[in-house]
């Protein structure tokens, strides 16, 4: 970025897109705020109007890159299903001819077909993330770090809460076992999650873009199919917890919402 770029009013958009690019020139942690600030043409003292330090910096730019994340993979989730202005898609899901019986003639082929696989728009969800960390495996780096966010980020949607509500979805569709729902997010992010690891850190190559798209459906379905057939433990499954569902468990509660058993649960630490 140019100096001078900025016009009074976005310093702080001007400053977090040149840490952005920063993170992705020398990874999270090779350069200061006073090298953002400069490279904005500002003084230190200016960028300190808007960050107190380069971790507030930091945080504010993954608060951002998760905000675009949970966009991309919501839109990735509508597209795969074809469903955002639809509001017949359960019925659908449910039964894939129904609406063309209902009208005398065939359903259209393709969307048949994407009603048929409920699982579709998760898989789009996962394609979505892996395909994100490849594409930009720095700044991917940056929000996998611990502390990325703290308990006062505001990140919407984030990631986790499109998961979330696709497994939620799958749940109501009767597509995952309602015993396997409660903690159901970090089973399926985890493997996810591992593979873009993997794939960033250059531990396993695949060989062109449908191999890639394969094997992470392939490991998605494994996940899902691991889930339906799970036996649930007499006690419950134990309870995992990030900052992120911490801080939505302290909103849910400082607004007197009713947090269900299986949320509180999934949002109690296991120990």
């Amino acid at each position: 970025m140019a100096k001078g770029r900025y016009h009074h009013g976005d310093l702080r958009a001007a400053l977090l897109d040149a840490a952005e690019e920063l993170v992705r020139e020398r990874g999270a942690d090779g350069w200061s705020l006073r090298e953002a600030s400069a490279r904005v043409g500002v003084s230190p003292s200016a960028a300190y109007h808007h960050f107190a330090s380069r971790d507030a910096l930091v945080r504010a730019l993954s608060e951002r890159i998760l905000s675009r994340l949970g966009d991309r993979l919501a839109d990735a989730c509508e597209r795969a299903a074809g469903e955002s202005a639809d509001p017949s898609v359960r019925e659908r899901v449910a039964d894939p001819g129904a609406s063309g019986r209902a009208a005398g003639e065939d359903a259209d082929p393709d969307a048949r077909d994407r009603a048929a696989d409920p699982h579709r728009r998760l898989i789009a969800l996962g394609h979505g993330y892996l395909r994100w960390a490849v594409e930009d495996p720095a700044v991917a780096r940056l929000v996998f770090g611990a502390g990325a966010t703290g308990p006062d980020s505001r990140v919407s949607p984030h990631p986790h809460d499109v998961l979330t509500a696709e497994l939620d979805r799958l749940a109501d569709l009767g597509a995952l076992p309602a015993a396997s729902r409660p903690g159901a997010e970090f089973v399926v992010w985890a493997p996810i999650h591992g593979l873009a690891v993997l794939l960033i850190d250059g531990l396993i190559r695949v060989e062109d873009a449908r191999a890639f798209d394969l094997q992470a459906e392939r490991v998605i379905r494994a996940t899902l199919n691991g889930l339906c057939h799970e036996p649930a433990p007499a006690e419950g499954w134990p309870a995992v917890h990030t900052t992120h569902t911490d801080r939505r468990r302290s909103h849910l509660g400082q607004e007197g919402e009713q947090v269900g058993p299986g949320a509180g649960d999934l949002l109690r630490q296991a120990e």
